[in-house]
């Protein structure tokens, strides 16, 4: 008979320990949920996996962003749809450029989820205050800058090499050209 009331205690005391172990809806403590950041360059890296090697940071980090809108606005809360509007995204495929501050980035991690972040590159160099109307984006975040035409002496001898080998007896014509190369065409191998 003590066994028996061993046994019933026992499960007694799973169930209990069952109840006990409710899950907690309410708001996570940061402090907690993101306690195993690794700090590097004054960043915290949170990756995902312990092996995980934390990227080295081969420049300085770009000094803006391009942020693209990607998924819709219906639905969202008011305190998403209030960033969106304050970051100029709020029109569907609207494109933002966005300065690297630390009160930017705590917007866009609020809405990570909802954009596309990308870091502005400048190939040639960051352009002055004289090459801003002939500077454009692409979309993939490379900011080119159209320079200005060349001096007139570098550009009439460009053209007057161009007239040169346009009137060189060692150059083929155009039908030579075509018979060429339908021949070769038809005659692959």
């Amino acid at each position: 008979m003590l066994k028996v009331f061993q046994s019933s205690s026992t499960l007694l005391g799973q169930q209990l320990k069952a109840l006990v172990s409710v899950r907690h809806y309410g708001k996570p403590n940061k402090k907690f949920l993101y306690k195993d950041g690794i700090l590097k360059d004054q960043i915290y890296y949170y990756p995902r996996d312990n092996n995980r090697e934390v990227p080295a940071l081969d420049a300085e980090p770009s000094k803006l962003f391009s942020v693209r809108r990607m998924k819709p606005i219906k639905g969202l809360p008011y305190w998403e749809k209030r960033i969106l509007r304050g970051l100029g995204l709020y029109e569907k495929n609207a494109v933002a450029v966005v300065k690297n501050i630390p009160e930017n980035n705590a917007r866009l991690w609020k809405v990570k989820h909802l954009v596309e972040i990308l870091p502005i590159t400048y190939r040639h160099g960051e352009p002055t205050e004289a090459d801003i109307e002939r500077t454009f984006l692409k979309e993939d975040g490379e900011c080119v800058v159209i320079r200005k035409l060349e001096a007139a002496e570098v550009t009439n001898t460009k053209l007057s090499a161009a007239e040169q080998l346009r009137h060189a007896k060692d150059r083929m014509d155009g039908e030579t050209l075509r018979k060429d190369s339908r021949l070769k065409w038809l005659n692959a191998w």
